[in-house]
């Protein structure tokens, strides 16, 4: 590590600790974290790529708070608490010391909001976009981390907040028409900066039989609860929650049908996809009200396995279920 890079480190990351011992002051190559006693660490690891992740031209601050924000949506999924994270990003070589400090200075923001530590990381240079990966840490009570593989036939499916927003989210980012100025706003800031679940997480840990957090699609992320639980999940597309924007949306679209189903793939919505008992559903949705945060009943759980997607009554053969990553 060179002198100038010390510099930069001690200067933009190592106030980002909080002066917590285990990060040993951003001055060794590790960090030493203690075992808690009854609890499990659950470990997580999302990137983003400029370009890829996130339009060219997005702020280095909002870019630092999104990779923040999708790890933590992993562990909010996992019924986990988050803790500490470590950092690897790659500085363009066009980024100033000025955007370096914007994105220490978004990252910073976002720590503080959600309580949670900077221990250590890495940084490099390179000639290609922006690209930064997050590992981020959290605990849950030991055996209590819910898992993608734990649905049960007889489930209700159960989802948090809206759908949809982020997929057009990103056209509004992209100038797409057929937005008002006001929408624009409203979608683009859900696409560039997601809202990790974490309030619910007690919830989830106490009545969820399975959960994944919506990345890549509301139906490719079920389908991958299906899979690995070896389950058929059958949703209604006509349940699918919608904020007042994506409504809007919706009125003008040609086909209703066509375009709930394009919501439901479209991903970068960081909501939770939840599984749970009759009883537990119910208990499930209480508990999101009492957090102002809308839980929604779209479907079941049914013996056999894949994914079933109705609309009007009818199933659908859907072709596109959400992003793909190769």
């Amino acid at each position: 590590m060179s002198a100038n890079e010390f510099t930069e480190i001690a200067d933009l990351f190592a106030p980002l600790t909080k002066g917590a011992p285990e990060a040993l002051g951003l001055l060794d190559d590790a960090a030493v974290i203690a075992a808690r006693p009854g609890f499990d660490l659950v470990i997580t690891k999302d990137a983003i790529v400029e370009g890829v992740h996130a339009l060219k031209g997005t702020s280095p601050s909002d870019l630092a708070r999104k990779l923040l924000r999708v790890n933590l949506s992993d562990l909010a999924a996992k019924g986990a608490s988050p803790d500490a994270v470590f950092l690897a990003v790659a500085w363009p070589a066009d980024w100033s010391r000025f955007d370096r400090a914007d994105f220490a200075s978004g990252l910073g923001e976002d720590l503080k909001r959600y309580e949670v530590r900077l221990l250590g990381g890495d940084t490099v240079c390179t000639p290609g976009p922006f690209s930064a990966s997050l590992t981020a840490l959290g605990y849950c009570p030991a055996g209590a981390m819910v898992k993608r593989s734990g649905a049960q036939a007889g489930d209700r499916v159960l989802v948090t907040g809206t759908i949809g927003d982020g997929y057009l989210g990103l056209m509004a980012a992209r100038g797409d028409a057929g937005f008002s100025p006001q929408d624009r706003s409203v979608l683009a800031q859900a696409y560039r900066l997601p809202r990790p679940r974490l309030a619910l997480t007690p919830a989830l840990r106490a009545f969820a039989t399975a959960a994944a957090d919506v990345s890549d699609g509301l139906l490719a992320d079920l389908g991958n609860v299906a899979r690995a639980s070896g389950v058929r999940i059958a949703i209604d597309l006509d349940l699918t929650p919608l904020s007042p924007q994506a409504s809007h949306w919706l009125r003008s679209a040609p086909s209703r049908r066509d375009a709930l189903a394009a919501l439901a793939a479209g991903g970068d919505d960081y909501e939770i996809v939840v599984t749970a008992t009759l009883e537990n559903a119910t208990r499930l949705m209480q508990a999101g009200a009492a957090l102002g945060l809308q839980v929604s009943d779209i479907g079941q759980v049914r013996h056999g396995e894949g994914l079933e997607v109705r609309f009007d009554g009818v199933a659908l053969d859907v072709v596109r279920t959400g992003w793909s990553h190769i």
